[in-house]
């Protein structure tokens, strides 16, 4: 018997460190790493096409600067991609052989600058941004739920620092657009009590740049910022020495507790948890539901100054609990497929009805043409 107690002292004793270990072991495999799960490559793009194109419809919409939206907006001809409304899209995009040490596999990748964002034909001489936006919610006809575990990779070049644009600050942002439903209070003179409202916010990682030519910088170096804490603000996360631009990898994964998990490593392998920079509820928000991947490409708004000519590839969308969005893409794959085929028999049938129209007009020449007589000799 004492010897008995003796183990059960001893076993109850080592049960704090055991809840503290479960604990932290269910901390860390609730922090989804961006690229696990399966991927939906009806959305994101591998820009291999070499007849990739975008459509720009100018003049670029600016409704967060002036509440002006131009429509029609503009869109990638293989329509995964789209002109963001609030501040427009970049002036230049354009499929480059990929830059070296990118993916293995990979042919071309997607060069991003932009030299007059803002609002249309107003130079502010101050940093401005337009934005590229991934469709995720518009072509597939839903948000994704945070439950569901979705998470968004794309791999970015960092060019050679004399080929950024001259000035310190961000230059590139990397983010999610997603949506939680807050209460409101009512507005008006008899109105009482709140309302529930749905918020869209937009989490992200920014690209800055130091540049040597600023006061009391010594070096051209870039770092990370991450969007945001539960204020707001943005906070620095990693620095990036000259000697690592270059490629790339960034990701961000939504938790079914609706926190944001940002990270990023230089080069183009796969994330780990090795690479997690943070986990904020930014503002505050426990995101719901996820509609787009999307980036922005920033300069100086003076109608000179080109931004930095960052080059993406790869952009890719994942869900860890796939199968309604599977379901739903392969109902949509199928109605794409029969409408397509449908438009196959539609030009085929009007082949052959002008083919057949063809012969009889043939014919009718052929009966109407007068016969010649065959001279005897």
């Amino acid at each position: 018997m004492p010897a008995l107690a003796a183990a059960i002292v001893l076993a109850v004793s080592f049960l704090p460190q055991f809840a503290n270990a479960q604990t932290y072991t269910q901390r860390y495999s609730q922090v989804p790493i961006p690229g696990r799960g399966q991927e939906i490559d009806y959305v994101g793009d591998k820009f291999e096409d070499p007849e990739w194109s975008f459509v720009h419809n100018m003049p670029k919409s600016s409704s967060e600067l002036n509440d002006r939206t131009y429509g029609p907006m503009g869109y990638s001809k293989n329509r995964r991609w789209n002109e963001g409304p609030m501040r427009g899209q970049p002036d230049f995009m354009k499929v480059i052989k990929t830059p070296p040490g990118g993916l293995p596999d990979s042919k071309g990748a997607l060069q991003i600058s932009t030299l007059r964002s803002g609002i249309p034909n107003n130079n502010t001489n101050t940093v401005e941004q337009d934005d590229l936006i991934m469709n995720v919610s518009s072509r597939l006809g839903t948000t994704i739920q945070a439950h569901e575990l979705p998470s968004c990779v794309v791999r970015v070049y960092l060019p050679e620092p004399k080929l950024w644009e001259n000035r310190s600050g961000p230059h590139f942002g990397i983010r999610l657009g997603v949506r939680t439903t807050i209460q409101e209070q009512r507005t008006g003179l008899f109105a009482m009590g709140s309302k529930t409202v749905t918020e869209p916010y937009w989490p992200g990682i920014w690209v800055h740049f130091r540049s040597e030519t600023s006061r009391n910088v010594e070096t051209d170096s870039a770092y990370l910022k991450i969007r945001g804490t539960t204020r707001g603000n943005d906070f620095k996360s990693k620095e990036i020495p000259v000697e690592q631009f270059g490629w790339w990898t960034f990701g961000m994964s939504i938790s079914a507790d609706g926190q944001i998990h940002y990270f990023g490593k230089p080069g183009v392998e796969n994330l780990t948890m090795a690479d997690h920079l943070s986990s904020q509820y930014p503002y505050g928000f426990k995101a719901e539901r996820m509609s787009s991947f999307f980036f922005n490409i920033c300069n100086n708004n003076n109608g000179r100054t080109w931004s930095t000519p960052f080059v993406i590839d790869d952009p890719s969308f994942y869900v860890a609990n796939a199968t309604r969005i599977q379901q739903l893409v392969q109902r949509k794959v199928d109605y794409e497929n029969r409408r397509a085929q449908a438009a196959a028999e539609r030009a085929e049938k009007q082949r052959q009805a002008r083919a057949a129209a063809q012969e009889a007009a043939k014919q009718r020449q052929a009966k109407a043409k007068p016969q010649t007589a065959t001279k005897q000799r």
